[in-house]
């Protein structure tokens, strides 16, 4: 019987490496690997060895006879991805890995960063050199992404940070917690005392709506509010309003999904998993019973992944609606079966205003806010096309009581480092930072993760991201490119010190 890759994949394609017959795609060398929303396993292929599901950080990969019902319709889906896209299980080109040039026991690399991105830029540097390396972050714990963005009813997804808890136990790695590059000490300081720094800070902002009354009491962002579930150091425990019956969500992506379900949830089955204490008493005081996610797309345009939808839909104690908007029945009957559209095919079509005595998330398609009132309302412009031609086009308010933009996120220029605003990422090549008038590298310094490539691609996405960066990085070293330092580790550590007394070694 075969294996099947299931909703919580990670794109990390461990998995990828251990599979004795290459029938896990798209793998690292393909075009669409890091585009697709999971990995995905040819059954026809598989010769149940189980290599993948031992090697799966997640525990994603089962036994196809073993699903359990919520997951069975995985084992159609990976066999789906076959029928779509054909099965090629020819071997590419093996990689070996790299191996650190001679002297690199007296290089000294420091990373940016404790999330995904840095994680596996320190484990690659750690395993193909003989490197001190240093991590920096300018928050108490480490973990990034990981710590403070996953939802905490996704506990296997939080698993994947087992596999980096290893590296603050290495003898070669000294981690500085609560310190901040660019304001407690400058890149120039950090470049004083190692030969390459990396910078692997994500994107911690969030995009901007620009319309009237963002800013106002009752909207917040969903940066914010996910950190406030997850107990982010700068989010306060009471920045979270539940006093209202219907929250409006701006976006469809996993995030919103994510927001919808914990707003949504019964506060007893939160309080089995790691969510912040506070996040739980208000959650407990609750009064919201509606959630109402809005996108400016139709259907098949949604921005949430297809195994992200198919788990909450899979909730028995959820109702899903969508919103009776013009054009909405008609794309949801014509959609193919590969379309997004399709998912809704048997979710209830209803209107918005109609109340319902049940807890409710209510999918509103081709609809844009373009005011948010003070009390949480929000008048919406619906605009329905067909074929890229314009049918419809009105506003009318929903009354609501909190709005939660989840649009997206942007990363936040790095101080005496060059950026670009239209994208919100370092101009780079291959992971070296560039200048981009001189288009010269920067030397010493280098990307990864988000504020490299921009914020695209799941966790496991960065695994490969951080190989291309640290294979520049050895380049860089074996042709003698790398500037040398002029302080020690030591030294570093007394300005770190003198600094900022209450930063603190991370073990």
């Amino acid at each position: 019987m075969a294996y099947a890759i299931t909703q919580t994949c990670c794109n990390d394609a461990t998995c990828v490496s251990v599979c004795p017959v290459n029938c896990i795609h798209p793998t690292p060398d393909e075009p669409d690997f890091g585009t697709t929303e999971m990995l995905y396993i040819d059954p026809r292929t598989c010769i149940d060895c189980g290599a993948c599901a031992d090697a799966c950080p997640v525990d994603a990969v089962f036994p196809v006879d073993l699903l359990s019902a919520d997951q069975a319709v995985f084992s159609d889906i990976n066999a789906q991805y076959y029928e779509d896209n054909g099965a090629d299980h020819t071997w590419g080109a093996p990689r070996f890995p790299r191996s650190g040039p001679q002297g690199s026991d007296e290089l000294r690399i420091a990373v940016v960063g404790t999330g995904p991105a840095a994680a596996y830029t320190a484990q690659s540097l750690l395993r193909s050199t003989s490197a001190e390396i240093t991590m920096i972050d300018r928050l108490p714990v480490p973990g990034g992404l990981v710590r403070y963005g996953v939802a905490p009813d996704h506990p296997s997804t939080k698993k994947i940070g087992d596999s980096f808890a290893a590296l603050y136990r290495h003898p070669r790695l000294r981690a500085h917690m609560n310190l901040e590059v660019g304001a407690d000490v400058s890149h120039a300081e950090v470049a004083e005392h190692h030969h390459a720094v990396v910078y692997a800070v994500g994107a911690s902002r969030e995009r901007t709506l620009d319309v009237s009354g963002e800013d106002g009491p009752a909207s917040i962002s969903a940066t914010r509010f996910v950190g406030w579930y997850n107990a982010h150091p700068d989010v306060p425990p009471d920045a979270v309003d539940l006093s209202a019956e219907r929250v409006v969500l701006v976006g469809n992506g996993n995030v919103a999904l994510d927001v919808a379900r914990i707003l949504l949830s019964d506060p007893e089955e939160l309080a089995t998993t790691d969510i912040a204490e506070h996040a739980l008493r208000t959650l407990r005081r609750s009064r919201v019973r509606e959630v109402v996610l809005l996108g400016r797309r139709g259907p098949r345009d949604a921005a949430y992944t297809r195994p992200e939808f198919r788990a909450l839909s899979r909730n028995p104690d959820l109702r899903i609606v969508v919103d009776d908007q013009p054009g909405v029945r008609e794309a949801i009957d014509a959609a193919a079966p590969g379309d997004k559209a399709a998912l809704l095919d048997g979710v209830p079509i209803e209107s918005c205003e109609q109340r319902c005595a049940d807890k409710r998330l209510v999918l509103r398609f081709w609809s844009a806010p373009v005011e948010i009132a003070s009390d949480g309302s929000v008048l919406v412009a619906r605009t329905v096309q067909r074929e890229r031609v314009q049918l419809t086009s009105e506003q009318d308010w929903i009354s609501a009581g909190l709005v939660v933009r989840s649009i997206g996120y942007r990363s936040a220029p790095l101080a005496d480092l060059p950026f670009d605003e239209a994208t919100a990422t370092v101009p780079h090549r291959g992971g070296r930072v560039v200048d981009p008038v001189t288009e010269q590298p920067v030397s010493g310094a280098y990307v990864v993760g988000w504020i490299k490539r921009g914020p695209s691609g799941g966790i496991g996405t960065n695994r490969t991201c951080s190989q291309e960066t640290v294979d520049s990085v050895l380049d860089d070293a074996v042709a003698g490119r790398l500037p040398v330092p002029s302080g020690s580790r030591r030294a570093f550590t007394r300005l770190v010190r003198r600094r900022k007394p209450s930063a603190h070694k991370f073990t």
